[in-house]
């Protein structure tokens, strides 16, 4: 095919791309993306089969597609991913690029019926080893770009977190399928951080770690930006650590997201809020509706005492006394679950344990049903410390205020179906114990005001 300046189609194969899964592509699929962007942008095709390459970076007015039967295989030579500057678990730092990497374009995409394979044994083995000389390149991180689309590719065994779209504005991610093994470490699914105006629908997500975790850099994030206005919606999650998650990395805000109409199903846990002192920043205007979860360890978290990461084991990070409110003072508010159903939980309906100094605060549940495993596990709703693993338990609620129960059902559960200590302006109303193991009462209350 001889390219014209009115061509807007560019072939790999047209610039010597073998799809015989053993020739490295990655200079014909560079030459293809550059020739694109040259004559203004378009459409850089990968053709059915195997194409082995490394890295592939993209520019501005470029759709990456893949028609179905493609297969874009990335290598495990280190050397085909070059070192760039991008943020890791919320700090910016040097990291081999992404397999497939964008950085300040606009109007760019990766779209079609094909795979992208990131041979991450290669990468885990490393990081097991602890023979990384930079972390791990993520399957697809899109750096400081505009007007992104991510379509109906399926991807597989990413190196780290598969779709990390980092300071982005306007982000589509429709209709991808991710599967990377239960086992796979740091593999997240989605992690949209520090973006504005994100839309996620139509997923399906099995990974190693959470399939969606929304975040927004951490204390050592020197350019705070908020990660808002984002909607989940359709999507079915398997496996993973969570669900959808906020934080722990949140020091720039989280805000204005909604959650409709997704099914969890053995996510260890559902919806998860994680933070502690030192991060700052709020969590706040969030709405959960519409959801199915199944084999859950818990349904619903919010903790506030996180312990995982630097710094994690410090006294100021696990001590229950309250400390002075400062800028480093995380807070979580304004969060509404309704018309939720969770079956087979096994250590607790729910966990929301807020800062001595900052409650957690202003959180409803209506028209939500819980149902514990008959053969269940004891295992930990949260990660923080001096914690006891829970089994069969209700809602536990320590450090909170301005909490709604409406028509909350807990059903084959031990103990009382919802607990609070240390709590203000409590409401009650309309809830149920079904089935209870125990004799217990429905609500045991500790150093706990109640709204009249």
């Amino acid at each position: 095919m001889e390219l014209t300046a009115a061509s807007s189609l560019y072939n790999i194969r047209d610039f010597g791309a073998m799809n015989d899964g053993k020739t490295l592509n990655t200079s014909a699929i560079s030459n293809a993306i550059d020739t694109c962007s040259a004559q203004g942008g378009g459409t850089v095709y990968v053709p059915s089969g195997t194409f082995l390459t490394g890295a592939i970076i993209l520019k501005s007015n470029i759709n990456l597609y893949l028609d179905a039967g493609a297969t874009l295989m990335f290598s495990n030579e280190v050397t085909e991913y070059p070192v760039v500057e991008s943020r890791w678990e919320g700090v910016k730092r040097q990291v081999y690029a992404s397999c497939v990497y964008a950085e300040n374009a606009e109007n760019v995409s990766v779209t079609g019926r094909g795979t992208l394979d990131g041979n991450g044994q290669f990468w885990w083995d490393l990081y097991w080893r602890e023979k990384n000389d930079y972390p791990r390149p993520k399957l697809v991180s899109f750096d400081g770009c505009k007007h992104v689309l991510i379509s109906g590719v399926k991807m597989v065994n990413s190196p780290s977190w598969t779709v990390n779209p980092i300071c982005c504005e306007d982000v589509t991610i429709d209709s991808i399928s991710i599967m990377n093994p239960a086992d796979s470490p740091n593999t997240d699914g989605i992690d949209p951080e520090s973006c504005q105006n994100i839309r996620i629908s139509n997923c399906h997500i099995d990974v190693g770690d959470d399939c969606i975790a929304i975040k927004a850099g951490t204390e050592d994030t020197a350019e705070r930006v908020p990660c808002e206005n984002i909607t989940i919606t359709n999507c079915t999650m398997i496996h993973g650590h969570g669900g959808v998650v906020f934080g722990s990395e949140m020091s720039g805000d989280i805000r204005n997201v909604t959650v409709s109409n997704c099914v969890f199903e053995g996510t260890d846990r559902g919806i998860r809020f994680k933070s502690r002192r030192g991060r700052g920043g709020i969590i706040e205007d969030v709405r959960v509706t519409n959801i199915v979860m199944k084999g859950v360890i818990c349904p619903f978290i919010a903790n506030l005492y996180y312990y995982w990461g630097p710094r994690g084991n410090d006294k100021y990070v696990w001590d229950k006394n309250p400390y002075p409110i400062t800028e480093e003072t995380p807070a979580f508010r304004r969060i509404h679950f309704s018309n939720i159903t969770a079956r087979e939980v096994s250590a607790a309906a729910g966990f929301l344990y807020g800062l001595a100094e900052r409650y957690v605060e202003d959180i409803t549940f209506d028209r939500v049903s819980v149902h514990m495993a008959d053969d269940a596990e004891p295992g930990l709703p949260a990660m923080m410390a001096e914690l006891e693993p829970m089994k069969q338990r209700g809602f536990f609620c320590s450090n909170v205020r301005d909490i709604v129960f409406n028509q909350v059902t807990i059903s084959n559960h031990e103990g009382p179906a919802f607990i609070v200590e240390n709590g203000e302006d409590i409401e009650i109303t309309g809830c149920r114990a079904k089935h209870a193991r125990t004799s217990d009462p429905l609500v045991v209350f500790k150093n706990a005001v109640v709204s009249k």
